[in-house]
């Protein structure tokens, strides 16, 4: 069940990456045994944002929550909210958000998505929270419809669940904005053998997309 706050804690996690500071992550294919060399410096927001590493074969991985009295979803294109934060001045920040379920409908995991502006190879972030019986070294696996997969690293957990901050290439924003769906794999601590597989929508994908605010670097 998700948490009153957790609107306002996504959007706090969401436009506080700019300030943030963090270990630089870049993508490394899973079939390689070492690192690929790090990218040059990209801003903060790349530096807070893991950019994922390929999978060699396999799939990835209503309500809206409770709001709060400064936050409020202003509309819904497909099966998106856009979550505005009120502000005494100044344009409003907006992300756009879903909740994620299991084949049985129960809520499993959440994502928010903003754009990055002037982040290097960063085009997009996304913060993804999933239960606090994750394992987290197996990390967060996202997959377009069939193309290729990508792992995640976790940032950090709170009492609200587990949270990984991703960024995503344009490449990767146009993949979201042409498919169907994203499959997104998490694994249970206590069943580490087994993946907890949910669907993120494309629905309406490019249209909340082109309103959602921008983080600039």
């Amino acid at each position: 069940m998700i948490r009153p706050f957790l609107v306002s804690t996504l959007l706090a996690t969401t436009f506080s990456v700019a300030s943030a500071q963090a270990q630089d992550a870049t993508p490394t294919p899973e079939a390689q045994t070492s690192e690929a060399p790090a990218e040059t410096t990209q801003g903060d927001a790349a530096q807070v944002l893991d950019t994922g590493e390929a999978v060699a074969d396999g799939t990835a991985a209503s309500g809206a929550p409770a709001r709060e009295d400064n936050t409020y979803v202003r509309e819904t294109s497909g099966d998106w909210d856009l979550q505005c934060l009120r502000v005494e001045e100044g344009p409003e920040p907006c992300q756009m958000y879903q909740l994620l379920k299991d084949s049985n409908g129960a809520n499993v995991a959440e994502v928010s998505l903003f754009k990055v502006e002037g982040g290097g190879q960063v085009a997009a972030g996304g913060t993804f929270v999933a239960p606090l019986e994750t394992l987290l070294t197996q990390k967060l696996s996202i997959g377009v419809d069939s193309g290729p997969v990508k792992r995640y690293d976790f940032s950090f957990c709170t009492q609200v669940g587990c949270f990984a901050r991703v960024g995503f290439t344009a490449e990767e924003v146009a993949a979201f904005k042409a498919g169907n769906e994203a499959k997104i794999a998490i694994v249970p601590a206590l069943a580490p053998d087994q993946r907890v597989l949910v669907t993120m929508s494309l629905k309406g994908f490019t249209a909340a997309y082109d309103q959602i605010t921008s983080l600039k670097q």
